[in-house]
């Protein structure tokens, strides 16, 4: 057999491989003897439950997690390592400006949430600024009492009644002979920016625990119940969601229940998404869910992967994404982890027979299907055994769609689709829009559900 053919065969056989493969590093049973290894390592080298906390001052995340760590430390036997970070890793942010605007407004809203401090504006500092108190924040890390120095900077740099960041309440804080040497500290911070990316990240409001990632305030509801887990709460089985709106314990008291909601003005939620994306794989599933409860119309507008766009997504984002979509899709019972990546003719494939889906009325059938069996059934989307079982199984006429395959007029609704993302202040995938609320992520579902609940009691 010569070498090509021998090359060829192992190929096939590794890409079969690949989601058995992916569904063990996923698995929970895995999970669950990792940290099992952890734990048994801590007791042995005699170590406390070390956190070790990323934080940027000029992150709205950041500024979020800070004011609730004092209480999680009560509830929970817990140390922290601080470790401040300024600069963001330019390969992992493709649309800074869309997402830091992007990351206030979601500040507002979580704030609100969970009942936190946030301006109803965004500070307005320079880069020169943010440097110098960064250098103050990396001071303060070698010594006792970060955590309560650290929260008296952050809130005077964000609560300024102007909008500008009050220097007087600043100075009062910090000391010159640390913020007019900012060059001091430059090496310390390119350590702490070289650990967080070395262990795997690239978003500050980051704990590190156990080889574990948990973001901000949206996922700290899983480093709590690893705690719990552990049995190391100080008091009840408290977490951190206490202060969750109604609006979304409404719609879960309900989900089960026969009588279907109607609203008047049937406008519709609009779904920007992506089939390599596994949060939207999880967005479809719950949006789904959320529009047949309320009897409102999905609209999905594809767009096309970051890679099929020549952008770059490094491995660290890859890893990370993949893992945190296990957990959230766990969280919502939504089977995922056997993944066949339908880069390139998957994605090509899935979108090619969109339309051909919408027209028979299937459209948001045959892409939930689609992502289903991407992302939780090993189906090679990229092949015609595998694409034959995604579209026959909604129904759809295989014939007719083989027929569809090479045509590529789909590839300028997506660019279309991706224009208009872009035109209403966002930038990537699951994104959604209903009437004039627009939120990125499938966390913000709930965010949707308010403006969907609020259209009801108008009418």
């Amino acid at each position: 057999m010569s070498s090509s053919k021998s090359n060829s065969k192992s190929n096939r056989i590794s890409s079969r491989l690949v989601p058995y493969i992916a569904d063990m590093v996923l698995s929970t049973r895995l999970l669950k003897l990792k940290r099992i290894v952890v734990e048994h390592k801590r007791k042995l080298t005699k170590q406390p439950h070390i956190v070790t906390v990323y934080l940027a001052l000029n992150d709205p995340y950041s500024y979020l997690l800070l004011q609730v760590l004092k209480a999680f430390q009560a509830r929970f036997s817990v140390e922290y390592e601080f470790r401040t970070v300024l600069n963001k890793q330019p390969d992992m942010f493709p649309a800074p400006k869309l997402w830091q605007q992007n990351a206030f407004k979601d500040g507002q809203y979580l704030a609100e949430l969970y009942a936190l401090n946030f301006p109803t504006s965004a500070p307005i500092s320079s880069a020169e600024r943010d440097a110098q108190l960064t250098a103050q924040l990396l001071h303060w890390e070698l010594q006792p009492g970060y955590l309560e120095n650290a929260l008296l900077l952050f809130n005077a740099y964000w609560l300024s009644d102007d909008s500008v960041v009050d220097d007087a309440a600043i100075e009062s804080l910090v000391s010159s002979a640390v913020t007019n040497n900012v060059e001091c500290y430059q090496q310390h911070l390119r350590a702490n920016e070289s650990l967080l990316k070395d262990n795997g990240h690239y978003l500050s409001a980051m704990m590190h625990y156990g080889n574990e990632w948990y973001w901000g305030l949206d996922r700290l509801q899983y480093l709590e119940r690893r705690f719990n887990d552990l049995g190391i709460h100080a008091d009840s089985r408290a977490d951190i969601r206490i202060n969750y709106d109604a609006t979304h314990r409404y719609f879960c008291q309900r989900m089960n229940k026969q009588d279907v909601l109607e609203t008047t003005d049937q406008q519709p939620l609009e779904l920007f998404w992506s089939i390599r994306s596994p949060y939207s794989y999880i967005a479809i599933v719950r949006a789904r869910q959320l529009v047949n409860f309320y009897n409102i119309p999905l609209v999905v507008k594809p767009v096309l992967p970051m890679v099929m766009r020549r952008m770059q997504v490094p491995k660290n984002k890859t890893h990370y994404i993949a893992r945190d979509a296990s957990r959230e899709a766990h969280q919502h019972n939504i089977p995922f982890g056997c993944i066949a990546d339908p880069l390139g003719k998957g994605v090509e494939n899935c979108y090619a027979l969109y339309e051909f889906a919408q027209s028979q009325g299937k459209g948001v059938e045959f892409l939930e299907s689609y992502a289903r069996g991407v992302w939780s059934e090993g189906i090679r989307s990229d092949t015609a055994t595998g694409l034959k079982i995604l579209v026959e199984r909604v129904g759809l006429s295989w014939q007719d769609a083989q027929l569809l395959l090479k045509d590529d007029s789909w590839r300028l609704s997506a660019q279309n689709n991706l224009a208009e993302l872009y035109g209403i202040g966002l930038w990537g995938v699951p994104s959604f829009k209903y009437g004039d609320v627009k939120v990125f992520g499938q966390d913000r579902l709930d965010c949707i559900e308010q403006a969907i609940v609020k259209g009801f009691e108008k009418n």
